[in-house]
């Protein structure tokens, strides 16, 4: 067991006492990518209208094409995100400010309740009004002149990100978008 010990200790002694002169410095690596990971990220507002489905019993937008709007590549792996504008509220100094809130969205109306819901590839997103009645009837005010925000996110940066992704603001933020840089888009059918 002594001589176990002894040849341990010295082969420990041998390796870890090994000095020399530092080698040379090895060769750069690759440029990195400029971004979110080489992804860039993007905020686009369009003022759309709602056409009736009548076979499915809701309200749809057209579908809407990325490159319609943006020249951002999107990844299957990133991350939609999609906020409706509620209203224009007030501030105490008497300047507007955009209120937005993020889809899914509920409205209780006298007949039952709506929702405003999305899907999307990495190609396109479509925006739907669905609800629990007859939506034939549904009131202009929620099919006509919307407004919305769309927020194309790269995936590594929204997992590693520390921002409440419910506030558009925050999200802007976290992005360094300033509200000069989303583009907006008129009338969309």
């Amino acid at each position: 067991m002594k001589k176990l010990f002894s040849i341990l200790f010295m082969t420990t002694f041998l390796f870890s006492a090994c000095e020399g002169d530092q080698g040379p410095q090895g060769p750069p690596g690759p440029p990195g990518e400029d971004g979110f990971g080489g992804a860039s990220a993007t905020i686009f507002e369009i003022n759309s209208n709602f056409f009736y489905d009548e076979g499915a019993n809701l309200w749809t937008t057209d579908l809407l094409a990325f490159s319609d709007f943006t020249d951002v590549e999107v990844l299957e792996t990133d991350v939609v995100l999609i906020y409706r504008l509620d209203a224009i509220g007030q501030l105490d100094d008497g300047s507007d400010v955009d209120e937005w809130s993020m889809l899914p969205q509920n409205f209780f109306t006298e007949d039952g309740t709506i929702q405003y819901v999305f899907n999307h590839t990495f190609v396109d997103t479509e925006i739907f009004i669905d609800g629990n009645y007859d939506l034939a009837t549904l009131s202009d005010d929620f099919t006509e002149g919307q407004i919305f925000r769309i927020a194309i996110i790269p995936a590594n940066f929204y997992e590693n990100a520390n921002f409440d992704s419910s506030n558009i603001d925050a999200v802007m933020n976290a992005l360094d978008i300033k509200e000069s840089d989303v583009k907006k888009v008129e009338a969309i059918k």
